[in-house]
């Protein structure tokens, strides 16, 4: 783990090496820089693109990793070995695009006397603080879906690993909300868009994790007070973590037409068959544990804290399930 993180450390501190010394046989800088962009924009053009922001997602869940690893050296033993399995095998597919299918380290055959420049709609203040944000809510939520997936495999199905990640929950939630507003006002500003939001696909694709998380906050609640909602738990974590992977689809795969997707690209069927893969697999564990999930207790009455909670999250779920629609429905049709 520690090795990985480094690594990828070396990596992102290359790229960005790059960068600042305008290597334009790169063609990933010579694809999103020029000699004559101010530095703010050279360094932020480091996550202007498919390689690179991929290789910013695979190095902050290397560092994510490291810190779980450090956190955890003297508790949850049972547990800490699947944890590192799952939050590796992330890691892994992620080290596995950026060496095979877009590398970001690739050479052009000669050397252009300059690039092609930032996009000038990402020549924005938004740009610099907009995509790490968003990653760090993305990459966060990965954690405690490692912790839930390492509790159907051992049995430790009780409120341990929900007790062990409600920091790494509450950081995740927080910046990927942050993300999203910072998202939608440099929208607005830059694009002139009508209102608040417009239904751009890709900011709909990073609003529905944040509505399953927030349910997933509400709802672990009543299953440390209560030992009730183990199933719908389960069901929050790994959803929020499938609408991470498929919000990265649908911008990756240029099957939607939006200003944030990064056009046609051989990402989709590769992430397009590791969401198939995780949905499976957390699927087969989940029916597999039900036995183990049932819960002790049940709701007092309609009007109690644990029914207005579980109302609470049927209302978000509802609503990410409808911007979910709405946002697949066209490329459906």
């Amino acid at each position: 783990v520690f090795a990985v993180a480094g690594l990828l450390t070396i990596g992102m501190a290359t790229l960005l090496y790059a960068f600042l010394t305008r290597d334009f046989q790169v063609a990933y800088v010579a694809a999103y820089s020029s000699r004559n962009l101010p530095l703010v924009y050279t360094i932020s053009a480091l996550w202007g693109g498919q390689e690179g922001s991929l290789l910013l997602w695979a190095w902050l869940l290397s560092v994510f990793t490291a810190l779980v690893v450090l956190q955890n050296r003297r508790q949850n033993r049972a547990l800490m070995p699947y944890v590192i399995a799952v939050l590796m095998a992330v890691e892994l597919f992620l080290l596995l695009l950026l060496t095979f299918v877009t590398p970001v380290f690739a050479r052009l055959d000669g050397v252009p006397a300059d690039g092609r420049g930032l996009n000038p709609l990402l020549q924005n203040p938004g740009m610099i603080f907009h995509p790490p944000i968003l990653f760090l809510g993305y990459v966060g939520f990965t954690v405690p879906f490692a912790f839930a997936v390492s509790a159907l495999i051992t049995g430790q199905l009780g409120d341990v690993w929900i007790r062990s990640t409600r920091r790494w929950t509450i950081f995740s939630w927080f910046f990927l909300g942050l993300g999203v507003l910072l998202g939608a006002q440099w929208a607005y500003v830059e694009l002139g868009w009508g209102g608040y939001w417009a239904w751009d696909p890709v900011e709909n694709a990073s609003l529905m994790p944040w509505l399953t998380g927030t349910a997933y906050l509400h709802s672990v609640m009543i299953q440390e007070r209560k030992n009730m909602l183990k199933v719908w738990n389960m069901i929050l974590i790994m959803l929020t973590f499938l609408l991470v992977l498929f919000g990265t689809f649908i911008t990756r795969s240029g099957i939607i037409s939006s200003v944030h997707s990064f056009g046609q690209s051989a990402l989709g069927p590769f992430f397009l068959g590791f969401i198939v893969v995780v949905l499976a697999g957390t699927l087969i564990l989940l029916l597999n544990r039900l036995p183990l999930l049932k819960s002790t207790n049940e709701l007092d009455s309609l009007i109690s804290r644990e029914s207005s909670f579980l109302f609470n999250n049927l209302i978000l779920v509802g609503a990410a399930f409808s911007i979910f629609w709405g946002t697949v429905f066209p490329i459906i049709s």
